[in-house]
């Protein structure tokens, strides 16, 4: 970690800029599900549709959006006890405790305040350094979905995983 603090804030429409550059850093477009050439409208979009089940963090060192983690509760009554969880980190941070702040953040938020008992998440099967962090945070591997995301123009698998917290 850097020895000035990174701070974990609401991702906010002062941050699109960042989350826009962000997600249009081509080595992490490669490891997530979004689209490249991101628009800031599009997150000004998502923004906007943002509710209560929606929890949307940023990673900041001195103002800049140097990762992120977003939450969702799902909606349908009979999933309401789940979530899922997306995250990136920009390159230059990756390594550096930023997806374990980003995902501590998440996972604190989704035990004690929105009560989950599940938390699941996909990650491409590669992608060794993301599934440490989610084993690092109790995530368990569940299922190996075949040719699951189109990336670089083939398609590829990726882990299905997800965190359990029994209360009974």
């Amino acid at each position: 970690m850097p020895d000035t603090p990174v701070v974990i804030e609401r991702l906010t429409t002062a941050h699109i800029d960042g989350i826009t550059a962000l997600y249009n850093e081509p080595a992490v477009t490669r490891q997530v599900l979004q689209m490249p050439f991101q628009s800031p409208e599009l997150w000004r979009t998502r923004l906007a549709t943002a509710d209560e089940r929606h929890l949307r963090l940023v990673a900041l060192y001195q103002g800049a959006v140097v990762g992120n983690c977003g939450l969702e509760q799902f909606s349908r009554v009979r999933r309401s006890h789940c979530g899922a969880i997306g995250m990136g980190v920009s390159v230059a941070w990756q390594g550096k405790g930023i997806g374990s702040l980003l995902l501590a953040t998440a996972l604190e938020v989704a035990d004690n305040w929105m009560s989950l008992q599940r938390v699941e998440l996909t990650v491409f099967a590669d992608n060794e350094a993301a599934i440490g962090l989610y084993r690092k945070f109790g995530f368990v591997e569940e299922g190996r979905l075949c040719d699951y995301a189109v990336r670089d123009g083939a398609l590829v698998d990726v882990l299905s995983m997800a965190r359990l917290r029994r209360t009974r």
